[in-house]
């Protein structure tokens, strides 16, 4: 039987989580281990200089969960100690209250905890879902339908394990804001790009100290064909595969044909274009 470690950022009594581990119950044995409160946006943060709090916990259907004071990285690193009686054979991050698209991914703490189930040698997917309600911002969950989620979620996990998939990618899984009797198609899509409206405020002044807020509206994005955006847009999953290696091979030789080790000598001139 499947061993699936399930996992996320909004804390181990968000709906989302509930109703993932309930899904993957049904294709596996399910251990949950989950940050004790939100930790959104996080990104790869890790807890280097302090010890680790572990306690054991019930979800409110009663299902057993470890909670820890650490990130979802954390969490994810956890399966390597022997509190788990065997090592993860899958990870399962989810599912998000709101979506992880486009440029969102380098700050998701949902989409972290998934790369870092495949930096350890795991399949791992990130699963995040759209609200039903956009205008709501309802953080406790009452503004989502996770059963398109938790289903797809529960059907892909059979297909990262299956022998010949591709190693070291990750799934990063978005669902739109619909019933199931309205989301009927699951595009393959690339990354889109965000167009973030953030602003500069003074929020107040005291004693010489300024207290500023640096986040505006909510973003936009980039119109394009083929992204994880034009997916929910039209209603349809977003299932986007992901690497870690950022490296720009393209980069590497324009840097290559400037002999950069030419500016290690002693009497190098400064680079200008």
């Amino acid at each position: 039987m499947l061993h699936i470690l399930v996992t996320n950022d909004d804390g181990v009594d968000s709906p989302g989580l509930l109703a993932l581990a309930r899904a993957l119950r049904g294709v596996g044995r399910v251990t949950v281990i989950a940050p004790d409160s939100n930790r959104s946006a996080i990104g790869r943060g890790i807890t280097i200089h302090n010890p680790l709090h572990l306690d054991e916990v019930t979800l409110a259907d009663g299902t057993p969960a470890y909670r820890t004071d650490g990130t979802p990285v954390d969490c994810v690193r956890f399966a390597t100690t022997p509190i788990l009686d065997d090592p993860p054979d899958v990870v399962v991050s989810g599912i998000n209250l709101g979506v992880n698209l486009g440029d969102d991914v380098t700050y998701s703490g949902t989409v972290a905890a998934a790369l870092e189930g495949m930096l350890l040698g795991w399949p791992s997917i990130a699963v995040s879902a759209q609200a039903t309600d956009h205008e709501a911002m309802q953080w406790d969950g009452t503004a989502y339908d996770f059963r398109v989620a938790a289903a797809f979620a529960a059907r892909l996990v059979p297909v990262v394990t299956a022998p010949g998939f591709p190693g070291r990618v990750i799934l990063n899984v978005n669902v739109p804001g619909l019933g199931p009797d309205r989301v009927s198609e699951a595009w393959v899509t690339r990354l889109g790009r965000r167009v973030y409206k953030d602003e500069l405020r003074l929020v107040s002044e005291e004693g010489g100290r300024r207290r500023y807020s640096i986040y505006g509206p909510a973003a936009g994005y980039q119109e394009e064909q083929g992204s994880d955006f034009a997916a929910i847009e039209a209603g349809a999953v977003s299932v986007t595969p992901m690497h870690f290696d950022l490296t720009d091979m393209d980069g590497m030789g324009r840097l290559e044909a400037l002999a950069l080790a030419d500016l290690l000598a002693p009497d190098a001139q400064l680079y200008t274009s």
